[in-house]
Formats: C-alpha cells, sequence, structure tokens
C-alpha cells in the first residue's frame, strides 16, 4: 500500500482515504440534488439568500467580466453575478453531474443561457488554463473539498493577475455559548429536515459535521494567503454562522 493511499481525510466525523472522499461527496450530493435548493431555504430559514447578495455586495461585479463557480451547484451564484454584472460570462463546476443538471432546469439558466457554461470538474484539478477568469467564487463548497489547500492554490492559478477570490463558507461563531445553541439545532434539527423533505438524513448529518470540522475565520485566512493571495481579508455573517473570504491575485 502506497503512503498515498494511507493518507487519511475527514469525512464529517469519520476518517476515511482521501481516495475516497471525492466519491463520498458525489453520493452526497447526489442524493439531494434535487431537494438542494429547497433544504437550503429551509436550514437557513433564507438567511443563505441573504449572504449571498452580501457577497455580490462586496465584490462588485463588472461588465465584462469572467467568473468561475467552483462547486456552483444549481448556479445561485452565477445567475445573480450575470444580473449585477449586466453582461459577462459565467462557468459553473461542480463535481456532481446532478446538481448542474438541476441548475439547467432553473428559468435564469434558460434566459442566461448564452453566458452560461456548465462543466464537470475537480476543484483541485480545475480544466482551464492559466490566468482565464476575473473572479473565481466558491459558496458552501470548499468544505466538501478532500484538500482545501490545493483548490485555493488551483484559484490562484486560473485568475487573472488583479483577479479576485471569494469564498463563502459557514464558520465557527465565536462565543462558546452561542456555539452550543448553534449546534444543538443543527445536529437535531438538520437531519431531521432532511429526512422529512429529502428522505436523507445521513447525507445532511454529514453536511452539519464537516461544517464542524471546517477552519475557523483565522485559520482559513491563513490558508487563503499560504495560496498567494494578497489583501486577504473576512467578514462574518450572522455572527460568524457563515463567513466571507477575499483575496486578491497581484
Amino acid at each position: 500500500m502506497t503512503e498515498a493511499s494511507e493518507k487519511k481525510t475527514h469525512f464529517g466525523f469519520s476518517e476515511v482515504p482521501e481516495g475516497e472522499k471525492a466519491g463520498r461527496v458525489q453520493g452526497v450530493f447526489n442524493s439531494v440534488a434535487s431537494k438542494y435548493d429547497i433544504m437550503n431555504d429551509v436550514m437557513s430559514v433564507g438567511i443563505h439568500r441573504i449572504w449571498k447578495e452580501a457577497m455580490m455586495d462586496w465584490l462588485a461585479p463588472r461588465a465584462g467580466q469572467k467568473l468561475l463557480d467552483v462547486a456552483g451547484g444549481t448556479g445561485d451564484i452565477s445567475f445573480k453575478f450575470l444580473k449585477r454584472a449586466g453582461h459577462g460570462h459565467a462557468t459553473v463546476l461542480d463535481l456532481t453531474e446532478p446538481m448542474l443538471v438541476e441548475g439547467r432546469k432553473r428559468a435564469e439558466a434558460d434566459q442566461m443561457a448564452d453566458s452560461l457554461d456548465w462543466v464537470v470538474g475537480d476543484a483541485m484539478a480545475l480544466p482551464f488554463e492559466d490566468n482565464s477568469f476575473d473572479v473565481y467564487t466558491i459558496s458552501f463548497g470548499i468544505r466538501n473539498v478532500t484538500r482545501p489547500q490545493e483548490a485555493l492554490t488551483e484559484a490562484y492559478r486560473v485568475l487573472k493577475p488583479g483577479g479576485r477570490l471569494m469564498v463563502l463558507e459557514f464558520s465557527q461563531l465565536p462565543n462558546e455559548g452561542m456555539q452550543k445553541l448553534y449546534d444543538l439545532y443543527s445536529f437535531n434539527v438538520i437531519p431531521r429536515m432532511g429526512q422529512m423533505i429529502a428522505n436523507d438524513r445521513d447525507s445532511y448529518q454529514y453536511l452539519v459535521e464537516s461544517i464542524r470540522n471546517f477552519p475557523d475565520q483565522e485559520t482559513f485566512l491563513g490558508m487563503v494567503r499560504a495560496a498567494g493571495f494578497e489583501q486577504a481579508k473576512y467578514r462574518n455573517m450572522t455572527m460568524g454562522v457563515a463567513c466571507l473570504h477575499s483575496g486578491w491575485k497581484i
């Protein structure tokens, strides 16, 4: 057995060989794809929409920009980006094809078809040339990547000089008491919602476990800087339930 095959990573609270994680993540999102958008609204009581609009406010898309939206799923971020930019192009990349299929069914996808590409691909090995995009976004996806640092390095590679990275991800609340209340909700309510709405408790159990395993704000900021990004900063959303990180390729 090789050293690489023995290396372990987190899949929720379990440890699995690194080579298995991507397949397991695909299994989760294959299972929930048809109910993914509904579950996002229910789990966050619609607040994820506010976070995504805040992301667009900070990003301030400009006409003619090219976006790569990694783990873009059903296209939420790309649709918002194109509406804000007025005209431009967005590439939605996701590891799980059924998520992209659901995205293509949305009315916005039909209206914006000339400005959209849908690509199956891996965040750690992007199928694009260096210096190809003005903006790279990943929303609630980087915690599912086997090696997030490699995904950030790939983001840096495919961005043009002057390009911008934006990562929206669940994070950690700074107050221990608030974190405990949030965990109580996450671990007791969300898997039950997953069972009721998507008929899939296990996938949503994994998702809440993956949130707790993700690095805190300062640790992830260090990872963004380690990938080469400058002027790296973050903003907490809803007291740290989610966090928005920004960095520039200069």
